[in-house]
């Protein structure tokens, strides 16, 4: 009887471990190109536009209706800009290094609806200096 509770034991373990392995990571962000991003910004109506440049950078010219967040000050605790997880955030930089890794972390706090488009060396529309 000892036997058997333990080679139970085992299996089910093993199989909660294989199940596990082919989860997708909760770091997991969608990237797209500004241009789907401009489709996106036109079809959605409750967005952020995530700026995560300095704040010299996005004063020097942002995305219109852009939030400025720098990336270095993105660490454990959440934006107090960002209240809602489950809200479609925008992220962009200026060449998409910088965006990658806002959207990496903003993911591990457990946002869930990120989309990482570039960099404003890529966008096509106009930029704002508001």
């Amino acid at each position: 009887m000892k036997h058997t509770f333990i080679i139970t034991f085992l299996i089910l373990a093993f199989t909660a471990i294989l199940a596990s392995c082919g989860k997708r990571s909760p770091s997991a962000f969608r990237q797209v190109s500004p241009q789907e991003a401009i489709t996106m910004m036109a079809e959605q109506e409750d967005y952020i536009i995530l700026d995560v440049r300095t704040p010299e950078e996005f004063d020097s010219g942002h995305i219109a209706h852009a939030i400025n967040i720098p990336n270095e000050t993105i660490s454990a605790t959440p934006p107090e800009l960002l209240p809602d997880k489950g809200q479609l955030i925008l992220v962009y930089c200026r060449s998409g290094n910088r965006s990658k890794q806002a959207s990496a972390k903003l993911a591990e706090l457990g946002y869930t609806n990120i989309v990482e488009f570039g960099g404003v060396n890529h966008w096509p529309g106009e930029l704002v200096t508001d």
